[in-house]
């Protein structure tokens, strides 16, 4: 069984020192010692213990205990969760009563049986990791009810693109992989990070997003490893980093693409190392953290260009997965724009509309820059100002200037795109948009029925 648990021993006796470090260091992974009290700030400022074990008698021929009640204190300063066991040679009840009583965990007599002793400590250890997990569980319940309260609806699409995301999610999910995820804005980037944790082993863990983006370089370090109080100006109390609320879970890093090199550095230090120290701490935490990364930019370019650390891609995109635009998930378009309509008539107690052939044609032609974000923006506003009971071609104001180039050379086909365009760019004026087609209205309005656009 491998040992785990680091213990500080204080005390002014070096045979003691030796004695417990002797004892315990069958059980536990590290013991440290120290015999002057005075150098505690600095070793608990850079590492944290488990259990410490102080003597309550430093001063010679002195036997209150009021010394170790003074060092408790110092200890419980630089870590209000401490886990602190006294010993003494003296026995005294009362003292081991206030002791406890101020702060104190347990407390052992001089000279001591070593099982008893032992049993003391391990009891002490199992204490500190209980303690651990639930701040570590409510930091996760806070994140939770903060950051990830909105719904995500699964991701929408039955076209062979889609389908081959939905195949790699399957496969990658139940790995620890790390994996980058690539696409344009609003293609659903998030929603694929949710969708890989949520059928991977680590479901029941915690999901931390953190947009890049949205993080000024100055701030990346404390939001990603956290701070210990005292840190900087600001720093009032402990704060965890997104990677130490993570552990156990996943950590989903949007628009990785603008992170400053500086950062990269530190981020791949972390996956190279599997540990993290908060900002003014020079003690390490373990983590353990399933990365998965998104952007729209070529990191691949990026590398060329000097701005993307290679050895850093190498360690985040172990898979990748291109999520297509929508405009070559055409097949998509009418069933995520019925999804989207119910979700808003629903939502703005709206009548039930029928979506017109009109409506489905122009949808269809129209190149969404924004992709599904912005067809879910464009359905919404439909739905809110229509007064019928009927979504047609009118209904969705989309740019002329992006509509779809026709990989088709059907005549009916691109005649179909040209009148939609047509009538979109007179705001549905008829008569405006038959002059600029050459034709005559009613030769327009023939063809408008004949295509089943009304």
């Amino acid at each position: 069984m491998s040992k785990k648990g680091k213990i500080l021993v204080v005390d002014d006796n070096e045979e003691v020192l030796i004695a417990v470090e002797m004892l315990l260091s069958g059980y536990f992974e590290k013991i440290e010692t120290i015999k002057n009290p005075n150098l505690l700030s600095s070793v608990l400022e850079r590492d944290q213990f488990d259990v410490i074990i102080l003597d309550m008698n430093f001063s010679a021929g002195i036997s209150s205990g009021n010394e170790g009640i003074y060092w408790m204190n110092v200890i419980l300063k630089a870590d209000p969760e401490a886990i602190i066991v006294f010993i003494t040679a003296y026995g005294d009840l009362d003292l081991a009563v206030r002791a406890i009583r101020e702060g104190g965990t347990d407390f052992i007599q001089k000279p001591w049986d070593d099982e008893k002793f032992i049993t003391t400590i391990e009891n002490a250890f199992k204490l500190r990791k209980s303690q651990l997990e639930i701040s570590n569980l409510k930091l996760k319940q806070k994140h939770l009810s903060e950051d990830i309260s909105a719904h995500f609806p699964d991701i929408i699409g039955t076209s062979e693109a889609i389908s081959k995301v939905f195949k790699t999610i399957r496969k990658v999910a139940k790995t620890d992989a790390n994996v980058l995820i690539l696409g344009e804005n609003g293609t659903g980037k998030e929603l694929v990070a949710r969708e890989i944790h949520k059928k991977s082993l680590r479901s029941g863990e915690v999901f931390v997003n953190l947009d890049i983006s949205a993080l000024p370089d100055t701030l990346f370090e404390s939001e990603l490893f956290g701070y210990v109080k005292g840190a900087f100006t600001d720093a009032k109390a402990d704060k965890p980093g997104r990677i130490e609320i993570a552990s156990g879970g996943t950590l989903f890093l949007d628009e990785i693409g603008n992170l400053s090199l500086a950062a990269q550095s530190k981020l791949l230090t972390v996956l190279q190392n599997r540990e993290i120290s908060r900002l003014g701490a020079n003690y390490k935490i373990p983590v353990d953290i399933r990365l998965v990364c998104a952007t729209n930019k070529s990191l691949q370019e990026m590398v060329a260009e000097g701005l993307f650390r290679e050895d850093l891609l190498y360690r985040i995109n172990t898979i990748q997965i291109d999520i297509p635009p929508l405009r070559e998930r055409n097949e998509d378009i009418v069933l995520l724009a019925n999804f989207f309509k119910e979700k808003y008539e629903k939502k703005y107690c709206k009548p039930i509309f029928k979506l017109e052939g009109s409506a489905i044609e122009k949808l269809k032609s129209y190149a969404w820059p924004g992709n599904v974000r912005e067809l879910q923006h464009i359905v919404e506003k439909a739905v809110i100002l229509s007064e019928k009971n009927s979504l047609d071609g009118n209904d969705f104001w989309l740019s002329e200037n992006k509509l779809k180039i026709s990989k088709t050379l059907d005549l009916s086909e691109n005649e179909k795109r040209l009148i939609l365009k047509a009538i979109e760019k007179n705001k549905g004026n008829f008569t405006l948009a038959a002059k600029e087609l050459g034709v005559s209205r009613k030769t327009l309005y023939n063809k408008f029925k004949k295509y089943g656009l009304e």
